[in-house]
């Protein structure tokens, strides 16, 4: 996986292979596959000076692999309370 930096002040949309586009907003950073970043219309936009392409995900200096730490289960907490539905 290669990591592809929007380096303008404006959203792109990066032609991928097979027909699929990447729509990346101004400074931000998305993953697309090594195949991809060899595509002819990836190229040209990094010879532009557009995007940039780097081997690894920059991190934001937390360990790898990791969420934030101290969260458990995330969705919707009932609280305890049994609500009825249907017919009463």
């Amino acid at each position: 996986m290669k990591t592809i930096t929007n380096k303008t002040t404006r959203p792109l949309v990066v032609p991928l292979p097979r027909g699929k586009k990447l729509h990346l907003g101004p400074r931000k950073t998305g993953q697309i596959t090594t195949e991809a970043a060899e595509h002819a219309g990836v190229q040209k936009l990094v010879d532009a000076g557009d995007i940039e392409l780097s081997d690894e995900h920059p991190s934001a200096g937390g360990p790898s692999g990791g969420g934030p730490k101290g969260h458990g289960a995330q969705g919707h907490a009932s609280g305890g309370v049994i609500h009825r539905s249907g017919d009463r």
